[in-house]
């Protein structure tokens, strides 16, 4: 295959293969992904809860949240031509304190100035919402829009269907570098030496974009932080509905097949070591805590079998919104990056916008606030 693209995608995760597809989509199939690992969607991509969601969300995010439920995820099972299993049935956002309300609160008002109907709703609607729930819980916010989706069959889904339209696609190829030709990032190497090179590059690689940016000056303020993810056997059906917490103990839903699936984060994380960051394995301290939170909240879960359980890195922004911006001092270079566990939601919009910004489009919401400097004081 040529190594020469009009654009090259760098990570095949969920935004990777989304970005591909609207590229191809809008008549340009001259694009390269490279994923550095040997499967597509190797990291957070397939290791979320699945939600797709606009409450709890940062105003500066809610745009093209707002946007992409509105008008990609409806119809993207057809588009895509398999079940993303997306579900719009609503999302609970629960609290157990009045600091929990508080925090929920301020959200929800937040939300509601940019046009999101969401709202605060008592203990009382929280069990007529979803009667599964536990009786200590005093209230949450209620999002009927919101809802979720399969990661695995969302991320396959895009990368068969940019396939089949050309887009190509290179498994095991980390990224070593960067680099500039006449000014402008053109070339992308490979560890082994191979060479690369597009008229534009989009860099979603999750964590590892902040080494590879710095290859040509630019470092992006974010950090890597664990997160974790759970199965649990078949349930009979409980909920449609997509559960989240205040304090951020766990997000999560059932799946159609009848299992639950919950994202964690137990708070234990930071304090634990992973020997090896691509084993992606969960540890049973940071895993039973999660597991208590859960059933503290759901106690119909409490004898529930846990089949499969994982974890991987997430790229954490400093100030918990992504990194969606072209490169001054980089021209060429685009990055995706900084997603802080939740892009999977977003990802059809931002892939969407990505292929707008290679097409020197205006993109279909602002998303000024998201420039990858905008940490710079300013003078």
């Amino acid at each position: 295959m040529s190594r020469v693209a009009d654009t090259i995608i760098i990570g095949g995760g969920v935004v990777g293969c989304a970005a591909a597809y609207y590229l191809a989509k809008a008549g340009n199939s001259n694009v390269i992904v490279l994923e550095g690992t040997k499967s597509i969607g190797h990291g957070g991509s397939s290791r979320n809860g699945g939600g797709v969601r606009q409450s709890g969300r940062d105003v500066r995010e809610l745009p093209y949240a707002m946007y992409g439920i509105k008008n990609l995820w409806p119809n993207l099972s057809e588009e895509l031509g398999v079940d993303t299993e997306y579900t719009q049935k609503g999302n609970l956002r629960l609290g157990k304190t009045e600091e929990h309300l508080k925090k929920l609160n301020t959200l929800a008002s937040n939300a509601q100035s940019v046009g999101l109907d969401v709202r605060m709703v008592d203990a009382k609607e929280v069990k007529e919402i979803c009667p599964y729930l536990a009786d200590d819980i005093i209230g949450a916010s209620w999002c009927p829009t919101d809802g979720h989706a399969n990661p695995l069959t969302t991320t396959l889904g895009y990368y068969k269907r940019s396939l089949e339209m050309g887009v190509k696609y290179y498994t095991d190829a980390p990224v070593k570098e960067l680099r500039k030709i006449k000014g402008k990032v053109r070339q992308v190497v490979l560890n082994d030496g191979t060479v690369f090179e597009g008229e534009s590059i989009i860099l979603a690689a999750g964590y590892e974009s902040r080494e590879i940016a710095r290859t040509v000056g630019v470092d992006i303020p974010m950090t890597r932080l664990i997160d974790e993810a759970l199965v649990t056997e078949m349930q009979p059906h409980m909920f449609d509905i997509m559960l989240g917490t205040a304090g951020g103990d766990f997000y999560g839903h059932q799946a159609h097949h009848g299992s639950f699936v919950f994202g964690s984060d137990s708070g234990y994380e930071v304090v634990t070591d992973m020997k090896d960051p691509s084993a992606m394995e969960t540890n049973s301290l940071t895993l039973s805590a999660s597991c208590r939170a859960i059933m503290s909240y759901v106690p119909a879960l409490k004898d529930a079998k846990i089949v499969r359980s994982w974890a991987g890195w997430l790229d954490n922004a400093f100030d918990g919104v992504p990194f969606i911006s072209r490169v001054d001092e980089a021209p060429g270079l685009i990055l995706a990056c900084g997603f802080t566990g939740h892009g999977f939601g977003t990802a059809p919009a931002v892939g969407l916008m990505l292929s707008q910004m290679v097409a020197g489009e205006e993109t279909v919401v602002d998303i000024s606030a998201l420039r990858y400097d905008r940490f710079k004081p300013i003078r």
